[in-house]
């Protein structure tokens, strides 16, 4: 049986989502097992998740998923690199996934992969460091450095899915047959579709109330808690956050933010520059209400923790617990002494819902499981 990977969000799940997974089973003539590694309650453009871990989960096994994993907190709220970096670590440390599969805006896998073996290399390194030099903001340095190197192919960079796709492809090293699959409808943080909405034009809808939908969340349902965190801290707690670029003066621009911002949006025009971009900016304040520190995240993953599964994922799991480089959670009780910081981070996520769950709800919660 053909095992495939596919790292995501499903921030909703949606028909596009969807369109992913049955074009990834087409291409295999053999029985085929989609594994996702998916983000938990926080996700990586520093907001919670419209509809916690579980239900999402759900939806990826009704979509066509076989077995989703839980990409955690530490990375799911990262940089595009650390954010592929985690997921695919947890792919790799299955021992069972032959090939990872990820949408893609330009269907341009020899690009692709040639984008991602040009970050690698010298020449590349180096005028990637010219361009920080200049004060500009990451992903903007990168392209140009990549185009220096490639020309034209570099503008694949442009699109948010190949750009995430030329992590992944980093992140697996060569050890996962890539699968590029080309994206349909409205495009990352797009607007409607007949067929293929956005996931932010579905969230935007379910908030409203235009859409049907369980006690969804958002962080703006706690935006005064965050500020009152964001407010307390002391510059050697910014400081300690990932990427805070301490040497660059970016602490100090925080602290100063957060005691003169009246609100979340207020902080991060204040603390945004040409070369701090608004998505890091977001992180951090996450980062910084969650407690977590730089530190807390180690050089990998150090489990993989089952969300749901089907039949066919069930099978997988019996492989998994024989060929899996680190421990397998299925119960809660599994995750005693690894599971302390998410279940902090899911009892605050809590407050971003419209009823309000009590404490404690990671060690109460099974993994969805259907036939």
């Amino acid at each position: 049986m053909k095992t495939v990977g596919i790292v995501a969000e499903y921030n909703p799940f949606h028909a596009g989502h969807a369109w992913h997974i049955a074009q990834t089973r087409q291409l295999f003539q053999e029985e085929t097992a989609v594994v996702a590694v998916m983000s938990g309650n926080w996700v990586q453009r520093g907001e919670c998740a419209i509809f916690d871990k579980w239900t999402r989960a759900r939806a990826a096994l009704e979509g066509g998923v076989d077995l989703v994993l839980e990409l955690p907190t530490l990375w799911a709220v990262s940089s595009a690199e650390g954010f592929a970096r985690g997921a695919v670590g947890l792919l790799r440390a299955a021992g069972v996934v032959d090939a990872l599969s990820f949408g893609s805006e330009s269907g341009r896998l020899e690009d692709l992969c040639q984008a991602a073996q040009a970050l690698d290399s010298p020449p590349c390194r180096a005028a990637l460091r010219a361009e920080l030099d200049r004060g500009l903001p990451f992903a903007q340095a990168r392209q140009n450095a990549l185009t220096s190197v490639l020309g034209g192919r570099a503008d694949l960079l442009r699109g948010a899915n190949d750009s995430l796709a030329v992590e992944y492809l980093r992140a697996a090293e060569g050890t996962l047959s890539p699968i590029a699959v080309l994206r349909q409808g409205a495009g990352h943080d797009g607007g409607d579709h007949p067929v293929y909405p956005s996931a932010s034009f579905l969230r935007e809808k379910i908030w409203a109330g235009e859409l049907p939908a369980e006690n969804p969340a958002s962080l703006r349902l706690c935006e005064r808690a965050v500020l009152a965190r964001l407010r307390t801290m002391e510059l050697e707690d910014w400081s300690a956050l990932p990427d805070s670029g301490g040497a660059e003066g970016l602490p100090q621009r925080l602290m100063s933010a957060a005691r003169a911002a009246s609100s979340l949006e207020e902080f991060y025009a204040l603390a945004k520059t040409k070369r701090y971009a608004h998505a890091r900016i977001r992180r951090l304040a996450l980062w910084a209400f969650l407690g977590l520190r730089a530190c807390d995240r180690p050089a990998a993953p150090t489990y993989l923790r089952v969300l749901s599964a089907n039949g066919r994922g069930r099978q997988v799991l019996k492989e998994m617990k024989d060929r899996a480089s680190l421990p397998i959670l299925t119960k809660p009780a599994h995750g005693r002494g690894l599971l302390e910081l998410e279940a902090r981070c899911t009892d605050l996520y809590g407050l971003c819902r419209r009823t309000v769950p009590p404490c404690g709800l990671e060690w109460i919660a099974s993994p969805v499981i259907l036939p």
